[in-house]
């Protein structure tokens, strides 16, 4: 399973660790990714979801 919202397919995106001295290593920011039960195609399904989609209302959560 990639670590991506099956809604807006938000993914992890990298960048820099910077110390006080300025070196610099990889890192990867993720997602915040949660696993719910939503409606897709008029079934429920256990989908990951990224919380700015939950929160904005792109996702109808099955009961």
């Amino acid at each position: 399973m990639p670590k991506m919202c099956a809604v807006c397919g938000k993914s992890p995106s990298s960048g820099n660790n910077v110390s006080h001295s300025e070196l610099k290593t990889r890192r990867r920011w993720y997602p915040n990714l949660q696993k719910v039960r939503a409606v897709v195609d008029g079934s429920p399904r256990r989908i990951t979801v990224c919380t700015r989609c939950l929160r904005s209302g792109k996702v109808t959560r099955a009961i």
